[in-house]
């Protein structure tokens, strides 16, 4: 069987025109973390046809990851991560020009983020997240992430627009990205945390003993497959939207997904936000205090 392009994407015409897929084609995506929700935002946009993308992982796949990362299995366990996505991806589509980083890839990201027209953050590292940051403004690119949430979540900071660590109040603004106090990434964490309580109902949807473990520190974070390539396909819809210049109404404050209650979840107006915060804190310190 002879793969063409062509053959490979004709369905997605109708969603997009031709000429939209050309421009799929020739655009270059850096997915920084291509576990969960990266992996699952790769899937998508190599599917979509994408025709070049830059992927770094430093991480190798394990048998944890089976329950939700989509390259992750028997074949790929033990594997780098980046490097055993490019070999499924490119079963998928072989003409794929897909250039992988692994422990070193900081050393790259400037050149890598200033080839890519969008960059997605699958990292759950917050140095690498605000590496990420700090260099999508100064070179003007888009980047697409998500929030630490039981919902699927979405969110695009475009450049000049506020970053997490801005917008949330990190205590990381004047330092180093590779200089993080134990402290800073705890306080971030909990930052973003606040936030998304305050923001979503995502504290109905989860063992909320376990959410105290995992912000006290005591356990790595909770994972599930619906939530997680949910979450990742929707940051492949804005990804597309940036590549495409399509509207999709998403800024850096981004929305939740509830599937229980089939409805979407947008951040509160700033007052209603700035009343709810003391109260919404006193919970959060309350399930770490449980611990």
């Amino acid at each position: 069987m002879t793969f063409t392009y062509e053959e490979f994407t004709t369905r997605n015409i109708g969603f997009v025109t031709a000429e939209e897929q050309k421009r799929i084609c020739r655009a270059s995506v850096f997915i920084c973390g291509t576990g969960g929700m990266g992996g699952a935002a790769i899937q998508s946009l190599v599917r979509a046809g994408v025709g070049r993308l830059f992927l770094a992982d430093i991480d190798e796949f394990e048998i944890s990851n089976f329950n939700r990362q989509v390259f992750a299995n028997l074949e790929s366990v033990d594997q780098q991560k980046a490097e055993a996505t490019r070999a499924q991806c490119l079963k998928i589509n072989p003409n794929a020009k897909i250039e992988i980083f692994n422990g070193n890839w900081t050393e790259f990201s400037s050149g890598i983020v200033s080839e890519a027209d969008v960059v997605v953050n699958g990292t759950d590292d917050l140095g690498a997240s605000v590496l990420l940051y700090r260099l999508s403004r100064s070179l003007g690119k888009p980047i697409v992430d998500a929030y630490a949430s039981p919902l699927p979540s979405v969110f695009v900071t475009r450049a000049g627009r506020p970053m997490p660590e801005e917008r949330l109040g990190y205590p990381t603004i004047s330092t180093d990205w590779d200089k993080f106090t134990d402290d800073q990434r705890q306080n971030a964490f909990l930052a973003e945390a606040l936030y998304v309580m305050m923001n979503s109902s995502s504290r109905h949807h989860i063992d909320l003993n376990l959410a105290g473990e995992v912000a006290s520190g005591l356990r790595s974070r909770m994972s599930f497959a619906p939530m997680v390539i949910n979450t990742g396909t929707l940051m492949a819809y804005e990804v597309l939207g940036l590549l495409l210049n399509k509207s999709t109404c998403t800024d850096e404050r981004g929305w939740f997904f509830n599937p229980y209650r089939a409805r979407v979840e947008k951040p509160l107006p700033g007052p209603f936000s700035k009343l709810l915060k003391p109260f919404v804190a006193r919970q959060l310190q309350k399930l770490i205090n449980r611990k």
